[in-house]
C-alpha cells in the first residue's frame, strides 16, 4: 500500500460506498465525474481490490470495501471532531491552571481572581506558586503556565504583556524619625537597617545597584519572604523598606505606614505577565489570561489601579 495516503481520496472513498454512484458521489464532492473516476482508479490501484463493482446500472461494494467503509465511518468522525473549531467553553474547562506571583499578589489580587475563576470556570483548579527570578525560563519544566513579574524589558523568548509601571519608594513606620520630614536624603537612609523582601520578584536591586554605583551599600538588618512580615516589622522598628510604590501606598492604607520618594533616580519597574509561547493560541490560557490582565489592571493595590502608565 502507499506510504503517503490522500486524505481527498479517502474522502472519495467514503462517499462512493455511501452513494454506489459515481455521478452522484461526484454531486456530493463538488467534483467533475471524471475526477471521481479517476479517484475510483487510483483506490482500486492502492487497495488492491475492484472496491466497486458494475451489476447493470448498479455498483456493488466488495467485502473489503464493506469492511474499509465501517472504518472509515468511525474514522472521519474523530477526524471532523479533531478538525472542528469549537468556541470554548470556561463554565466546562477542566483541568489545573497554575499562576505564578508575588506573596503581595497572593494577600491582596489573588482573591478576586480566585472568585472570579470560581463563578466562570467553576471546574478548574488554581494553583499560585510564589514566584522566584529563576523561574522565567523554566516555565514549561516547572509547569507554570501564567506568571506576573517584573523587569525593565520584556522577558526574553516569552510571550508577555506590560500590566504597568512604577518606581521605589521608601516606606517606613509612621512613628519613624523620618516619616514627618518634607523629603530625606541618601545619608538619612543609609542611616538606618533595612529590610530586604526576599520572597517574589527583585523589588530593590535598583536601588541597590544605584547605590553601587555612588560607592555605597545599605545594612541589611532583616530578610523576609512576605510583605504582611515586613510591615509588621516596620511598625514596630526604624527599620526601612525600599519597595514599588503602589506596594508602599496599598500597605500605608492599611498599616500604620507613610514612604517618601528615593533621592536618588533609579529605573521604573516594569511588570509583565509573561508565559511560554506554546500557549499563545490556547483557547483556555487565552481566556485565562485576559481574565487575569482585567483584574490586575483594576483591584485595589495593584500596579495598574493606582499608576495608569501605560492604555488599557
Amino acid at each position: 500500500m502507499h506510504q503517503n495516503i490522500n486524505l481527498n481520496l479517502l474522502r472519495s472513498l467514503k462517499v462512493l460506498l455511501e452513494e454506489c454512484h459515481v455521478s452522484h458521489a461526484a454531486n456530493r464532492l463538488n467534483l467533475t465525474q471524471s475526477a471521481v473516476s479517476r479517484h475510483l482508479s487510483v483506490l482500486r490501484e492502492m487497495f488492491a481490490d475492484p472496491l466497486l463493482v458494475r451489476d447493470g446500472n448498479l455498483l456493488i461494494a466488495t467485502p473489503k470495501a464493506l469492511l474499509l467503509q465501517k472504518k472509515l465511518e468511525g474514522w472521519f468522525v474523530e477526524l471532523d471532531d479533531l478538525m472542528s473549531d469549537e468556541v470554548f467553553a470556561p463554565q466546562l474547562w477542566q483541568g489545573e491552571f497554575v499562576f505564578s506571583s508575588s506573596d503581595y499578589v497572593a494577600q491582596y489580587i489573588l482573591p478576586e481572581i480566585t472568585k472570579t475563576l470560581m463563578q466562570e470556570a467553576p471546574q478548574v483548579t488554581l494553583t499560585y506558586r510564589l514566584w522566584q527570578p529563576s523561574l522565567l525560563h523554566q516555565l514549561h519544566d516547572e509547569g507554570i503556565q501564567l506568571a506576573s513579574s517584573m523587569s525593565l524589558e520584556a522577558p526574553a523568548g516569552l510571550s508577555s504583556v506590560q500590566i504597568g509601571e512604577d518606581h521605589s519608594v521608601c516606606l517606613m513606620g509612621a512613628h519613624h524619625p523620618l516619616a514627618s520630614a518634607e523629603s530625606i536624603s541618601l545619608d538619612q537612609v543609609l542611616h538606618y537597617p533595612h529590610i530586604k523582601i526576599v520572597g517574589g520578584g527583585d523589588k530593590d536591586g535598583l536601588f541597590d545597584a544605584a547605590l553601587k554605583a555612588q560607592g555605597k551599600q545599605r545594612r541589611i538588618a532583616l530578610n523576609v519572604p512576605f510583605f504582611f512580615a515586613a510591615a509588621q516589622a516596620l511598625c514596630d522598628s526604624e527599620l526601612l523598606l525600599i519597595t514599588p510604590e503602589h506596594i508602599a501606598k496599598n500597605l500605608s492604607e492599611r498599616y500604620d505606614l507613610t514612604y517618601h520618594q528615593l533621592p536618588l533616580k533609579t529605573p521604573k519597574h516594569k511588570y509583565w505577565l509573561t508565559w511560554h509561547s506554546k500557549y499563545d493560541l490556547d483557547p483556555a490560557h487565552m481566556w485565562a489570561r485576559s481574565v487575569i490582565e482585567e483584574i490586575m489592571t483594576r483591584v485595589k493595590g495593584s500596579v495598574a489601579y493606582d499608576f495608569k502608565s501605560y492604555p488599557c
